[in-house]
Formats: structure tokens, sequence, C-alpha cells
């Protein structure tokens, strides 16, 4: 392994711990100005999470092991994911790390034990949110396979990293299939960030909470540590969709001020999309559980309609 690839690794996870509050901030305050609200500081999740971690521990009488560690596989998981997808700096392929299928298992391997751990602490509401998660997640599942094939089929290969460096050398946003490809990304995101229309990440009092319920009994730095996760996942989406749509400003050279540049435009682009998240989510109501297979249909036609294009073109 390279020096230039470890100083990836470090500036990655850096950039992604450092920023990942920040969308979830924006989004909230945009959603707030739509309703004639000030809304949070754009610090607050910053202010949450350290509130979160001086709290005390509790865990459920009828809790076990999976309780304890789901925090940390939860977070573990994902930062190793957030490794596949470069925010600023795009390094030379090392090993399995970039590979798009083993991207997919890490970000089900963290869903996994979070449905797990709802499941574990004997309440109503986790059995309902777990019980819930892993229905949508058999519909949406082979959805996300399909758009992440798609994304294989349009870059002709497995490796985010390869797809990057082609997306920057390219550097063209305007063919339709990217376009296409744009849509299937935006809705993979919504859905699996249980977000609205899917779900709603503002309530811990509604009988139709998903993601939330799932974590209702963690407490103290383990609620943290979810809430962070939950925060990187929407982060690293949100780079796969607008790193490979909008390449502009990413960094292929390890120097200080291609680094410093690439840093400052992918906050501004993160900002814009997170504002259009939170103005998507303010235009709409959180749909009925059984009408959400027509969203994540649009975007399985979407991708389909892409390999097709692909493969006979």
């Amino acid at each position: 392994m390279s020096l230039s690839f470890i100083i990836y690794l470090v500036i990655n996870t850096l950039v992604v711990l450092a920023i990942a509050p920040l969308f979830v901030s924006i989004i909230k305050k945009v959603k707030a100005w739509t309703q004639g609200r000030q809304g949070p500081s754009l610090f607050q999740t910053y202010f949450n999470l350290a509130k979160l971690v001086k709290k005390e521990t509790i865990y459920s009488a009828h809790s076990s092991w999976i309780m304890r560690i789901t925090p940390l596989v939860s977070i573990a998981a994902i930062l190793v994911a957030a490794l596949f997808v470069p925010l600023v700096f795009v390094p030379e392929p090392v090993g399995g790390i970039g590979n798009i299928i083993l991207l997919l298992y890490l970000l089900a391997l963290a869903k996994f034990f979070m449905a797990l751990a709802g499941l574990d602490a004997g309440s109503s509401f986790g059995g309902m949110g777990s019980s819930r998660e892993m229905s949508i997640s058999a519909i949406i599942e082979p959805t996300t396979i399909i758009v992440f094939a798609a994304l294989a089929f349009v870059f002709k290969t497995l490796n985010v990293f390869t797809m990057f460096s082609a997306s920057v050398a390219s550097g063209t946003t305007s063919t339709p299939t990217l376009i296409l490809l744009a849509i299937s990304l935006f809705i993979i995101l919504i859905v699996e960030t249980s977000r609205i229309p899917v779900d709603n990440p503002e309530t811990h009092l509604e009988l139709t909470m998903i993601h939330e319920g799932m974590i209702l009994e963690q407490s103290g730095p383990n609620l943290a540590l979810m809430e962070l996760s939950s925060a990187v996942k929407l982060t690293l989406l949100m780079a796969l969709l607008i790193n490979l749509i909008v390449p502009f400003g990413l960094s292929t050279t390890l120097t200080l001020g291609a680094l410093v540049l690439a840093i400052v435009l992918f906050a501004l682009k993160g900002t814009i999309l997170a504002g259009i998240i939170g103005l998507f989510e303010s235009s709409m109501a959180k749909m009925r559980f059984f009408r959400l297979p027509s969203l994540f249909a649009m975007a399985f036609f979407f991708s389909t309609l892409i390999i097709i294009i692909e493969v006979f073109a």
C-alpha cells in the first residue's frame, strides 16, 4: 500500500466525519425555511452529537450483546464504505477497496445489524421498525443492485475509483444516460437514508416510523454513533451522486492546493444537493407504505433502460 493511498484513507475519513453532520443540519434548515421558520443552527447536529456523548448509556433488560455491538458495527461498516467513495481525492485502486459490490455488502451489513438491534430490545416500536425496514429492503435491494449495475455498464468497471477517474477525465454531465442515472441515484439516496417520502427522520412518536423505531432504544454514546453513521451514509451517497455527475473540482493529484480546493468545492456541491433534498422533502408528504414500490419502480425502470442502451448501443 502506497503512502498516497494511506494519506487518502486519512483525509477521506476526516472529511466525511467533519462534514456529514453539516449536511444533515442544512437539510433541516432548508425544510424549516420552507415552513416559514428560522430553523436550527447549522452546527446543531454537532451540538446534539456532543451532548449524546456525555450522556449515560442505558440498555433494555431484555437486550443482549447484539444491542451493545450494533453501534460499533454500524459506524465501522459505514466508515469503511465511505473509503470506497472518494470525496476530494481519487487515488489508484488498491486491493478490493473501491469495489462497488463490496460497497453494497458493507451498507447491507450496517442495515442488518440495525434491524437486529431493533428486535433485540424487545420493544414493540423496534420490532415494527425492523419489520418494515426488512420489508422495504426486500423491494429496494434488487433496485439498488440494478442501479449500481447501470453504473458499472456506463463506466465499464466495477471500481468506484476508476469510475470517478473516468468522470473527471470526461468532465461532462449532459449525456442522457447520466441524467437518468442521476435520477436513479437520487431515489436510492432518499430510500437508503430513510427520508421523506419513505420515512420521516424527524419523528419519534408516529406508529409509521421505520429508521427511528429501530434506534429508539439506543441512548448516550451508542445513539451518537448511530446518528453519526446515518449522517455519514447520507454523505457517501451524496458524494457518489455529485462526484460522478458533477466531477468538477475532484482532485487527482495529492497536492495541498488541489486538496483544499477540492474540499471547498465538495462542500459547496454538497450544500446545493442538501438544499435540493430539503426542498424535495418539503414538497411532498410521507407516502403510504404500500405505495412505496411505485417510487422504487422509477429507479428500476431508468436503470434497466440505461443497461439496455449500453448493451445495444
